[in-house]
């Protein structure tokens, strides 16, 4: 056993890798949810605005965390890079497959990623010692 985990060990060390992967994971499995529900009852594709936005925040909260808890120091920083980084790729997919332009409330949403995630930043640093 010990040989197929060394073998098959997938570990990302640096902290904000690590937290972007954890930010998409459960962005994820947040679109499966909302896409069930979508499914399974009569929402329509127009009511899903709030929860989208709640999905992506609690992907940065998230993701901040694990980049706080893997850093050693100075999580909120840690987190809120991953935050912005999270955000900058949400935005550059809509970009680029939705034709989505480019204004400054653009900005906005990358200034409220950064306090997502650095606000799960300093949760993770703190949870971490």
């Amino acid at each position: 056993m010990e040989l197929i985990r060394r073998w098959c060990s997938f570990r990302l060390a640096h902290p904000i890798l690590s937290g972007l992967f954890y930010a998409f994971a459960w962005m994820l499995l947040g679109a499966l949810i909302l896409s069930l529900l979508l499914w399974l009852t009569q929402m329509q594709e127009q009511d899903l605005s709030l929860y989208t936005y709640i999905v992506h925040a609690f992907a940065m909260l998230s993701g901040g965390f694990v980049a706080g808890k893997r850093s050693t120091n100075k999580g909120w920083y840690q987190g809120g890079i991953t935050g912005i980084l999270y955000g900058i790729i949400v935005l550059l997919v809509g970009f680029l497959a939705l034709d989505a332009g480019m204004n400054g409330k653009d900005l906005l949403h990358l200034g409220f990623a950064f306090v997502i995630g650095a606000g799960g930043g300093m949760f993770g640093i703190n949870l971490s010692k």
